[in-house]
């Protein structure tokens, strides 16, 4: 498979395409670069950061994140293509602190998203930087309600509520 041929597989597989058309996705796809990786390799570590304001976009393989959030250790698996990380630094910037770690667990392919060549969008294409933005607020609502249901799913077992344990 050709590197064009995966950017537009990936992004036909995430959020941040569904409200776009084909010609749309082929001018996103054009700004997009891929990083392979191999297992093992960490992406982004706390204060060491060097895709700071990209997001990533896994294509293939497959990576886990880790962070500590309020004081309880976090991990989000990245397991299918169209799975996103680094969004923080993505549309926070530079003042964005990261605390997160990123780490390859199966050889694969990330999409880069730069932000500054994303919004050079803004003038010559601004629906499709809304319509992006519009499904990374998708995507990060589907993960805090995943992670919501896990939550309650532990406290039912825990504490051994609504009689299903």
């Amino acid at each position: 498979m050709t590197t064009d041929e995966l950017i537009l597989r990936t992004l036909h597989n995430t959020t941040l395409t569904e409200e776009l058309r084909d010609s749309e996705i082929e001018i996103l796809a054009s700004i997009i670069t891929v990083q392979r990786y191999k297992a093992g390799e960490v992406i982004v570590e706390p204060g060491v950061n060097p895709l700071r304001e990209s997001l990533m976009i896994l294509a293939e393989g497959e990576a886990e994140i880790n962070a500590v959030v309020d004081g309880e250790p976090m991990t989000l698996p990245l397991s299918k293509p169209g799975d996103l990380a680094s969004i923080i630094g993505f549309v926070g910037g530079k003042t964005t602190t990261i605390n997160a770690r990123v780490e390859v667990k199966q050889d694969g392919a990330v999409l880069l998203l730069d932000r500054a060549r994303f919004e050079s969008l803004l003038h010559s294409h601004p629906a499709i930087v809304y319509y992006v933005m519009r499904g990374l607020v998708r995507y990060m609502h589907g993960v805090a309600r995943r992670k919501t249901a896990e939550s309650a799913e532990m406290n039912n077992y825990f504490y051994r509520v609504h009689g299903r344990y």
